[in-house]
């Protein structure tokens, strides 16, 4: 499990795998190469490296942290 922080340092979200999920556990998209897709299959974040990005590079969105065992998901 990685969480999903946000520029001010709160998560909003957490991998499982390649999933993103909600902190209530909703799955909302996933990792796909450099991307962060939705459910639906649009592109709505960048990644690069643990920085997410909008995808014109011009917004922080925050980052990817550390790998956390599974039995820590919420």
């Amino acid at each position: 499990m990685r969480g999903l922080i946000d520029r001010k340092g709160e998560q909003f979200g957490f991998f499982s795998g390649n999933t993103l999920y909600t902190l209530e556990g909703e799955a909302t998209g996933r990792i796909e190469g450099d991307f962060i897709i939705d459910t639906a299959g649009n592109v709505i974040w960048r990644v690069v490296g643990d920085a997410v990005y909008s995808l014109d590079g011009s917004e922080t969105v925050g980052y990817i942290g550390s790998e956390l065992p599974d039995e820590n998901a919420f």
